[in-house]
């Protein structure tokens, strides 16, 4: 055997299957979770804070609202968690590619049996790392349309309310309402908001689609233009206004914006969305309004023009007309014939009523004689004297009047009139009915002699009917 063969040492350990513990051996046997548990509070009290600057690799988030993702340089890889309370307070979207400085404290994770560090807060790495994000992001919103110009709208000439996104307390507000007082005085709704820092973009965002959410008729009158304002500052300061959220909600805003953010070499996102860049707050404050007393003296000069053009009109109007009437003729010459005709029809007019009147006094001579008094009298008179003559007749001809000259009235049972000796016969029984009362009577079969015949009735004169027919 070898001496540096460990096996052919006689205290070293001879191969066992069964593990036992040995007197004064130093290296106990531990759990796994002892040992994961030793190396976690080993680590975090060694690295309780550090701060670790790298690109992030592996974006993602969770449906929890936790953010893992890796840090990573050129020799080595670092996981990261951050949880939800901490990525919601971010200042930024972070994403793959991006450099950032975390602050955190390193721990491991047993059930991958590796460490990771969980950040408390996450930074860009400089300049240069942020003026990428800003490139990443400005190329997705605007493949997205955010951006294009056929989106934008034309700001109102003269707006009756203006409402403005800015802090209440800085010096932007100020030179927005002392440059709106010079200009033209207007109605200005002023929704107060942090414009740098944690919660500024969140802010910024609810006060634009705020004012868009407005309704018309509403106790809050509705802008007629928003200004989202900020004074100047470097890229960190003005951040809020390049975090999606404000890009967004100035893009969809249904009322015109104007973004006024930063100096006039300051460029955020929000100004690519906005409808019109203002190069600072208070040239946003003149975009917005024209000078009155330019607005008054334009308005002056129009009306003058105005005034000019109407009498230059109305003059060329009356020339045309009175070369017009010159070249028209003479109204007694235009009226002429019409009048000898009207004249014409007005005499034809009379001599046609002249012959209809005296039609009419032909036609009604006769009758008009007629209604004459002594005429009507003497018609009265022939009339009573026929009426007197019928009523003689009437009774003369009554069915009574032969009973009080002696004859009477021979009817059956039934009161009906017999003319004749078969129907006497016939009935039998008869009344005899005298002026003064009836009788019955029987009438016998014998045959009457010629000399005790009936005498014939006498002769009905036409027109006179019978005697003793009712």
């Amino acid at each position: 055997m070898s001496e540096n063969d460990p096996y052919s040492d006689p205290d070293a350990p001879t191969g066992r299957l069964l593990a036992e513990e040995r007197p004064g051996d130093n290296a106990q046997a531990m759990s796994v979770s002892e040992l994961s548990f030793a190396l976690k509070r080993t680590v975090e009290d060694r690295f309780g804070h550090v701060r670790v600057r790298g690109e992030i690799s592996g974006f993602k988030r969770a449906a929890s609202g936790h953010i893992y993702f890796s840090l990573k340089d050129e020799n080595a890889r670092l996981d990261a968690v951050m949880w939800k309370g901490g990525a919601a307070r971010l200042p930024f979207a972070p994403e793959d590619g991006l450099e950032v400085i975390a602050t955190g404290k390193l721990t491991t994770y047993a059930g991958r049996s590796n460490y990771q560090i969980v950040v408390e807060s996450l930074e860009v790495a400089g300049e240069g790392a942020m003026m990428l994000l800003f490139e990443k992001l400005k190329a997705r919103l605007a493949a997205e349309g955010l951006f294009a110009p056929q989106k934008k709208v034309s700001i109102p000439a003269l707006p009756r309310t203006i409402g403005v996104v800015t802090s209440p307390t800085g010096a932007v507000i100020r030179d927005i309402l002392h440059r709106l007082a010079d200009r033209f005085p207007s109605h200005v709704l002023v929704w107060p908001v942090l414009v740098q820092g944690e919660g500024a973009a969140a802010q910024i965002a609810r006060a634009v689609n705020g004012f868009s959410a407005l309704p018309v008729d509403g106790p809050v009158p509705r802008p007629d233009l928003v200004i989202v304002a900020r004074g100047g500052g470097s890229i960190e300061d003005l951040w809020a206004f390049n975090e999606e959220i404000v890009v967004r909600a100035v893009a969809g805003c249904t009322i015109p914006v104007i973004s006024a953010v930063g100096h006039e070499t300051d460029t955020t996102l929000c100004d690519f969305s906005a409808d019109v860049r203002a190069p600072t707050p208070t040239a946003a404050a003149e975009m917005a309004v024209p000078v009155r007393s330019e607005l008054l003296q334009h308005v002056g000069q129009a009306a003058l023009r105005m005034s000019g053009a109407v009498r230059r009109q109305m003059d060329r109007a009356t020339e045309r007309l009175e070369a017009q009437r010159r070249l028209m003729p003479k109204l007694s010459d235009l009226s002429a014939p019409h009048q000898q005709r009207t004249d014409e029809l007005a005499e034809r007019l009379r001599q046609s009523l002249r012959t209809r009147v005296g039609k009419a006094e032909l036609a009604f001579s006769g009758p008009v004689r007629m209604l004459h008094p002594r005429v009507l009298v003497r018609r009265v008179d022939q009339g009573q004297q026929r009426l007197d003559a019928l009523a003689r007749l009437a009774g003369s001809l009554h069915p009574e009047a032969p009973l009080k000259r002696g004859f009477a009235r021979v009817t059956d049972d039934q009161g009906k009139t017999i003319l004749s000796r078969d129907a006497a016969l016939q009935a039998g029984e008869v009344g005899l009915r005298f002026a003064d009362g009836e009788v019955g009577a029987t009438v016998h079969g014998a045959a009457a002699s010629p000399k005790t015949a009936m005498p014939k009735p006498p002769r009905i004169a036409p027109n006179q009917g019978n005697l003793f027919d009712g």
